[in-house]
């Protein structure tokens, strides 16, 4: 038994068919099957239930498979545990939603890889649900999220900042009034299956507002283009760190009952790349202050 036939174990079980997994450990579909079948040679039991037209999964092996992701992490970090120096020159692996992608991200990040510029960084988008799971299966060191409704044993969620909710429209669109514009014209939702689409779609519904739908995006650039252009009204967060080439839009505020998101960072709470994740942390804040700190000062 071998760590490379765990990676490929623990492949099979996110990505459920032996298809999928070769992508994800980079080699052939044949490969995946000789090493699963290797691996329970080398156990003595049946991983899985091959009478199937796609092999499931034993329940024997979903217990296998847990113990599996903690030796796999914890292989993965033997160097930086042995150094101690809590992962700042390993890699760090950080999912990031799509609206943190052009302003926050990489504002952050490049802050950090100043301080540690021995310290490698992997990105990956991705939605709040799909980012929190990544991260409770250790295949994510950290994920910048919206705060959801209940958090996965285990898993920390550590406040940034809270984002309101505000409408986007044209430059050019006379109606200052936010709650005519979404009941007259065109709404570009964002995707309902997000945590923030949710939030949106609530408070839509709790104000008793019907829209009339005529797409629903989850890139935040793509809907600001498609207000641009006049295509229609949408409900986006008014992001703390904006990204310096948005489209230009008209933004009216929502009033005092407008809904937020709250954005942060989350990780496993006992990770042994604590210190690297705290430097993410304190680069993250920095930034959302600094950028608070300018555009109060350039509303006086």
């Amino acid at each position: 038994m071998t760590i490379r036939l765990l990676r490929t174990l623990i492949a099979v079980s996110d990505s459920r068919t032996f298809s999928a997994a070769a992508k994800v450990v980079h080699v052939t579909h044949a490969a995946v099957s000789q090493q699963m079948q290797t691996l329970e040679a080398d156990l003595g039991i049946a991983l899985f239930d091959r009478s199937t037209r796609t092999p499931e999964l034993t329940p024997v092996a979903h217990q296998i498979i847990a113990k599996a992701r903690i030796i796999v992490a914890d292989y993965d970090n033997l160097v930086p545990s042995a150094l101690g120096d809590g992962g700042l020159t390993g890699v760090i692996s950080l999912g990031a939603l799509r609206t943190t992608l052009t302003g926050l991200t990489p504002q952050a990040m490049a802050e950090l890889k100043l301080n540690y510029p021995e310290l490698g960084l992997h990105i990956r988008p991705g939605l709040t649900r799909t980012l929190i799971t990544e991260v409770e299966r250790g295949n994510l060191d950290a994920a910048i999220v919206t705060k959801p409704n209940l958090m996965p044993d285990g898993v920390l969620f550590r406040e940034l900042t809270q984002e309101p909710m505000q409408l986007i429209a044209a430059p050019e669109e006379p109606e200052n009034d936010p709650i005519r514009l979404l009941k007259t014209r065109p709404f570009i939702r964002f995707n309902r299956s997000a945590v923030l689409g949710m939030v949106i779609e609530n408070w839509l519904l709790a104000k008793r507002i019907r829209v009339s739908e005529t797409m629903e995006l989850d890139s935040p650039e793509a809907i600001g283009s498609m207000v641009n252009a006049n295509l229609g009204v949408s409900i986006v967060p008014d992001l703390a760190v904006k990204a310096p080439d948005a489209a230009a839009v008209k933004c009216l505020r929502l009033g005092a009952d407008a809904p937020h998101r709250t954005l942060g960072l989350i990780h496993q709470e006992s990770h042994i790349k604590m210190q690297a994740i705290d430097e993410i942390y304190a680069v993250l804040a920095g930034v959302i202050e600094r950028a608070t700190s300018e555009r109060s000062a350039a509303s006086r």
